[in-house]
């Protein structure tokens, strides 16, 4: 009768600059949607952890903001502290990059990965989306250079093409030890958080390029009850003027994320959901340090 396989466990960072497609990597390989994702950058604020157990092996992955330079207010200074103080912290890194691109800001952030002094895999992402494949190969020769990656594994986050390979990677380099969560745990945050980001989400998606990045969600109040969830939440904007671009004509805006917000939480949380939203006008509160730390965003 042969041995147990011994039981391994350990952290992974998931970085890149933004919109590389971690969150999507991050829900693709868990096989449900924790972290929200839209085509803006910069829509993940804070590390959330996504717990995969599978086997003997249980991998903590660590999905953070994108690291990203220019921004000069204090939520931008937030997210690259969430990002950045998470390499030393795990074992494994895994940086993001987007197909063919390599800019600036990917290159600062290898020089940071780099110092780490953990086994880095470069994941070349959306590779589904190059239409010749044939500049592919000369580009992961050309990204080999630049660095001593343990690996490099071109993959689709978007149809989850390749990741067997990664994590068969990612697995290998895991320090043997037994589990740091509950098998049947995948995230450390709170059903009130991954509500709150929901609403978020929502609002990302649906309204233009600058509204986003000028509101943050607060919930109110999350009572549970017999088969449903009593929500409430507060959407915070910087001016007044984006306030009503939030509630729309006739309140319309509002009421669409509202459902499409109350439609997820439903699945998500397998519950009717009663869900209240408000809009509230809070000046400056992006680059407040003392507004910042009373909406959550605090570096844990």
């Amino acid at each position: 009768m042969s041995e147990p396989e011994a039981r391994r466990s350990g952290f992974v960072a998931l970085v890149g600059r933004p919109n590389v497609g971690k969150s999507t990597l991050l829900n693709r390989l868990l096989g449900q949607k924790i972290s929200i994702t839209s085509p803006k950058p910069q829509t993940t604020r804070h590390r959330i952890l996504g717990i995969k157990t599978e086997g003997a092996v249980q991998t903590v992955y660590v999905d953070t903001p994108g690291v990203h330079q220019g921004g000069k207010r204090a939520i931008n200074r937030y997210m690259n502290r969430a990002a950045l103080s998470t390499l030393a912290e795990v074992d494994v890194i895994v940086m993001l990059v987007d197909g063919l691109r390599w800019t600036d800001e990917d290159a600062q952030l290898l020089k940071r990965v780099m110092e780490a002094g953990r086994p880095v895999i470069l994941a070349v992402n959306k590779v589904d989306r190059i239409a010749d494949k044939t500049r592919l190969l000369p580009h992961l020769q050309a990204l080999a250079a630049k660095a001593g990656f343990l690996d490099i594994v071109p993959l689709s986050a978007y149809s989850g093409d390749n990741l067997d390979v990664l994590e068969k990677i990612i697995a290998s380099q895991l320090p043997e030890g037994d589990w740091l969560f509950d098998a049947d745990q995948l995230t450390d945050r709170s059903e009130r958080f991954l509500a709150a980001e929901i609403v978020r989400e929502k609002l990302m998606r649906s309204l233009g390029d600058e509204v986003p990045y000028a509101l943050a969600v607060e919930l109110e109040e999350f009572r549970e009850e017999e088969g449903r969830r009593s929500i409430s939440a507060v959407i915070w904007v910087e001016r007044s003027g984006q306030k009503a671009i939030v509630i729309g004509k006739g309140g319309e805006q509002l009421k669409e994320v509202g459902r499409q917000a109350r439609h997820d939480m439903e699945k998500l949380f397998d519950a009717h959901v009663f869900l209240r939203l408000w809009v509230k006008v809070r000046e400056g509160w992006s680059d407040d340090e003392r507004s910042l730390a009373s909406l959550g965003y605090q570096n844990d």
